[in-house]
């Protein structure tokens, strides 16, 4: 078991989520203050995507993201950022017999267009989504082939960000550790994501099957969608890992409650402290991680 914990809030994600709660904060201002909300509960991490304001849709746009990282640094509290870089690799499939009439959803840019904001701003940690992946049930894909994360790898490296590896199957762990053998990668931390049609399932023996592939004395976290979110977060620390709640993967505080950013973060506070757990402050947090705080 760990029993010194880490706590990533995932904020306010990609999905079709801003008109199914009230909740999932949608402009920079809105997310800023779901960041400082999650901080005040107990969260060491926040996990940041950014929406368009007009229609609550995934956006790339980096004034957005400068926006959203200057309302958090001029904030008081202290919390470590971490940027998402997996936007730019939605395909849509055509649907039918006409496969390559891509949909509206499709939003695919190469690897180093997806760092454009890690670049400009720095954060202490960004994301790489560590292989492609049929995303739900219908025509999309997510796309991040072997070149294009061999170079987003290589450019997060010469950031000086560290990076927080998403994996959503195994063969993703597989290709991971490919990188880091091929020295792409310096002492990253790794994200197990459960529970997304069609990934990695969340359940027990598929997390503690990845757990034991990890690289020896890897930093890592896992987190499940949905109802398994609290389940998946007491199994992650039962196994030696930290955890990771927040509105992009749950809208549900229980059943028919809508929840906030701070209210997962304190339930999950609440599960991990029963179990002997201690939630580390940011400041813990980094010397956990090997960070060094920016700003």
């Amino acid at each position: 078991m760990n029993h010194d914990v880490i706590i990533t809030c995932a904020l306010t994600g990609a999905g079709d989520t801003s008109g199914r709660s009230p909740h999932v904060p949608v402009t920079p201002k809105q997310i800023a203050a779901a960041a400082v909300e999650a901080a005040k509960a107990g969260a060491t991490v926040v996990h940041c995507h950014v929406r368009d304001p007009a229609t609550g849709r995934f956006s790339r746009d980096v004034a957005l993201y400068r926006e959203l990282m200057e309302r958090i640094r001029e904030a008081d509290v202290d919390i470590i950022v971490n940027l998402t870089a997996g936007m730019g690799g939605d395909l849509e499939i055509g649907a039918g017999e006409r496969p390559m009439a891509f949909g509206p959803n499709t939003d695919l840019v190469g690897p180093l267009t997806r760092l454009a904001h890690v670049e400009e701003l720095l954060p202490e940690i960004c994301t790489l989504d560590c292989g492609t992946l049929n995303f739900g049930d219908g025509d999309t894909v997510y796309v991040s082939t072997p070149a294009q994360l061999r170079a987003g790898a290589k450019r997060i490296q010469e950031l000086g960000v560290k990076a927080e590896l998403e994996i959503f199957d195994t063969g993703h762990l597989w290709f991971a550790k490919q990188m880091m053998s091929e020295g792409l990668l310096d002492d990253p931390l790794f994200q197990l994501c459960l529970g997304i049609p069609w990934g990695a399932p969340a359940d027990t023996t598929t997390m503690k099957a990845m757990v034991d592939n990890l690289p020896a004395g890897a930093v890592w976290a896992g987190f499940g969608i949905g109802r398994m979110q609290m389940p998946m977060a007491a199994q992650a620390v039962l196994l030696g890992g930290n955890v990771r709640v927040g509105l992009e993967d749950n809208l549900w505080l229980d059943k028919g409650v809508l929840a906030t950013n701070g209210q997962l973060v304190e339930r999950a506070s609440e599960i991990l402290s029963r179990l002997g757990a201690r939630i580390l402050s940011p400041a813990e947090g980094r010397t956990k991680m090997g960070l060094a705080q920016r700003h």
